[in-house]
């Protein structure tokens, strides 16, 4: 099955690093997070990768001039100022009509892709995304007047569901983007919720994004401790 990485954005968030590299090259341990990234789907068995390149794109080009174990990685350039939606349209040649995943180049996981292919497969709708518990950075406070009926420190518990950014999906939802300025997140998934062609699968696992230098920073110890794949 063929894995479509988004690695093309700016990475604004976290411009003293991005001046001179693209974020999915920032280094967690000793290797880029899109090592990581590439490695925990390999090790489900899932090594044909395509990622779509755009802002300092030749840095990834360089990292991958080698051979990385048994992995089929395809480099594909998709406009510096494309949106999430447009680079993941420009893909749509090399996926034919078969059923694909889809991520981010700037979250890790332990997630089961295995399980969330089988859930996407059972359930028969165009996209399933996984679903996560945000990590907890804030403490938790309810409010009746100006009391304080409810208080919990930190606790993600209470945050809900948030988009996990691993995907799997069908190739008939390229046709809910229109063009590179199309945004993934806004209208081709709302039109498919509505359509009720959205599924999620609920991780309740190990999940991290990197947006600032303080996921940046978390990350690193996690990866000292060895709690996720590397």
């Amino acid at each position: 099955m063929k894995v479509i990485i988004l690695a093309g954005g700016f990475g604004s968030r976290l411009s003293e690093y991005t001046k001179t590299i693209p974020k999915p090259m920032i280094k967690i341990g000793k290797r880029p997070i899109l090592f990581h990234i590439m490695k925990h789907y390999a090790n489900y068995g899932f090594k044909e990768f395509y990622i779509a390149l755009g802002y300092k794109g030749e840095v990834i080009k360089k990292y991958f001039n080698k051979k990385f174990y048994d992995w089929k990685i395809n480099l594909v350039e998709t406009g510096k100022n494309t949106m999430t939606g447009g680079r993941l349209k420009r893909l749509k040649k090399y996926i034919g009509k078969e059923t694909f995943m889809m991520t981010y180049g700037d979250g890790v996981s332990n997630i089961n892709l295995k399980k969330l292919l089988k859930f996407h497969l059972k359930n028969k709708k165009l996209v399933t995304l996984a679903a996560v518990r945000p990590p907890a950075r804030f403490g938790v406070i309810r409010l009746k007047g100006s009391q304080v009926s409810y208080f919990k420190e930190k606790s993600k518990l209470d945050e809900g569901w948030i988009n996990g950014g691993f995907f799997v999906m069908e190739p008939e939802f390229f046709n809910f983007i229109k063009n590179d300025k199309t945004y993934l997140e806004r209208d081709p998934l709302e039109k498919i919720t509505r359509k009720k062609e959205l599924a999620a699968f609920r991780h309740k696992g190990f999940w991290q994004c990197m947006d600032t230098k303080r996921d940046k920073d978390k990350l690193n110890k996690i990866f000292k401790k060895k709690n996720f794949e590397n």
